[in-house]
């Protein structure tokens, strides 16, 4: 009997588990396929970074100064003392001409200037000398004047004489005093002569203008030389020279990122036949977008005072455009324009179900894309295709692993400018 008893209760337990097991089994499954059941979506999470936009722009290096060297005065070269390749400092003697019938009229001049000194002498004891007489004239009159007083003592006639001698004396006084005028006015005349020769002369020892190099050399000793005041357009210069201490390095920017342009702005060059990099300057732009080209010229002052970089050269800059620092980004994927051409993105909330929010964009490179408001860090977004979700749609999340800082090249590519800076310091 109890036996039985055992028996039954063991089944009854059996039972019991069996029937446990089986509803544990169902509620898993409900779950498992309710999970599956839901649509998934790829996910990014809002984040607190960098965006910058670059634009990367071959430039060429062009001397600072480029001068055709011209003498101002015609003649024959006696001797040039440099030739192409050659440094020369402002000043610096680069050739000499021999003008002969300009060294006479240089000489002769002088000769005007001595003589007319001589005259200036002659004149001036010719004034001493006609004063003196008048001086004497003079005084013998007032003399008479004062005798004539009492009468019978000098007759009419005598002082007449003396008065007129007087006034004779004092006339070649003027006169004397006028050609002394005539003299220096004539000396200096002939003083101004002798200037413009030793000047025209002085032309004769061609020096450099500025401190350079020479790029190029058009004559030779024994060579007749036109003088640069010539008409003649086809008159060719002594040599060409170039300022290479200082070089303006001109940079193409595009018409559709002239706006960004302003003097001061910083770009960041690399040299690539030297292997350097360093940091311009924008000093000066043409304000003039070219017709063929569609761009506009850009300078940066680059100093070169060891002529490590030469003319003509190549370099790749890059010029920043936009840049926005601790802000929140997304991936671009992230945004979505809606009907009223308001930017919007996808947000999932604590039940992962869709909310449509609109947002403002700021800076936008080719990966993320700056939030300026709508979103906060730490926001959940759907990246791609969200046309296949509606708002209130619980989804499944599958969170992908993002960047939150970018630099962007406009022209297409990324830009690291950690590695750029550090080539920057070889």
């Amino acid at each position: 009997m109890q036996k039985r008893v055992i028996t039954i209760l063991v089944g009854a337990a059996g039972l019991c588990a069996a029937m446990c097991l089986s509803a544990c089994h169902g509620s898993a499954g409900t779950t498992v396929a309710k999970a599956a059941a839901l649509p998934s979506a790829e996910v990014a999470v809002a984040k607190r970074g960098n965006i910058s936009q670059m634009l990367t722009l071959a430039g060429e290096f062009q001397p600072y100064q480029v001068v055709d060297v011209h003498p101002k005065v015609s003649g024959y070269m006696i001797h040039i003392y440099v030739d192409i390749g050659d440094i020369v400092y402002k000043g610096e003697t680069i050739a000499k001409l021999e003008v002969p019938e300009l060294k006479a009229q240089l000489q002769q001049s002088v000769y005007q200037v001595q003589q007319s000194q001589q005259q200036i002498i002659q004149a001036q004891h010719e004034v001493g000398r006609a004063q003196a007489t008048h001086a004497a004239l003079h005084a013998e009159y007032v003399r008479l004047k004062q005798a004539a007083a009492v009468p019978g003592l000098i007759a009419q006639q005598e002082l007449d004489d003396a008065q007129a001698k007087d006034l004779s004396s004092a006339a070649q006084v003027d006169a004397a005093q006028a050609a002394l005028a005539a003299a220096k006015q004539h000396y200096e005349a002939a003083r101004a002569d002798q200037q413009n020769y030793a000047a025209q002369y002085g032309y004769t020892n061609v020096t450099s203008p500025l401190d350079g190099v020479v790029v190029w050399r058009y004559a030779d000793t024994g060579a007749l030389i036109q003088g640069g005041t010539n008409s003649n357009s086809t008159v060719l210069p002594i040599v060409r020279i170039a300022q290479s201490q200082l070089l303006r390095l001109r940079v193409p920017v595009p018409e559709d990122d002239v706006r960004y342009v302003h003097k001061g702005d910083l770009l960041e060059v690399r040299v690539g036949a030297i292997n350097r990099s360093f940091t311009g300057k924008v000093v000066r732009f043409t304000r003039n977008v070219n017709f063929e080209t569609r761009s506009m010229e850009t300078e940066v002052d680059v100093k070169n005072p060891k002529l490590t970089i030469d003319p003509g050269m190549y370099a790749d800059t890059l010029l920043q455009l936009g840049q926005a620092k601790n802000v929140v980004t997304v991936p671009v994927t992230a945004l979505v324009l809606n009907s009223s051409n308001q930017e919007t993105v996808y947000v999932l909330d604590g039940d992962n179900r869709v909310q449509i929010r609109p947002v403002t964009v700021g800076v936008e490179g080719s990966q993320l894309a700056q939030i300026e408001s709508g979103l906060e860090p730490g926001a959940r977004v759907i990246m791609g295709g969200q046309g296949k979700y509606l708002a209130g749609e619980e989804v499944s999340p599958e969170i992908a692993k993002t960047q939150a800082s970018e630099t962007h090249d406009v022209t297409g590519g990324t830009i690291d400018l950690e590695a750029n800076a550090n080539g920057a310091n070889q």
